[in-house]
């Protein structure tokens, strides 16, 4: 998954603001202890840390 393609889906399932607000500052057991912006960074694939965004959210699996 490339990069561009996760912020997309982000901003489309929680909105700009919230996609934001939680890349920076919700962490995340399944990303080891990271926030997706900091996975991101360390090179984590985008669609491991979007998966673990829908788990956490609980976002319905026709969306992930």
């Amino acid at each position: 998954m490339r990069l561009t393609h996760f912020r997309q889906l982000m901003e489309g399932e929680f909105g700009p603001v919230r996609a934001g607000s939680l890349a920076r500052d919700h962490v995340f057991a399944e990303l080891g202890g990271r926030t997706v912006d900091q996975a991101i960074e360390d090179g984590i694939d985008p669609k491991k840390v979007w998966l673990a965004v829908c788990e956490a959210y609980d976002v319905p699996a026709q969306r992930r």
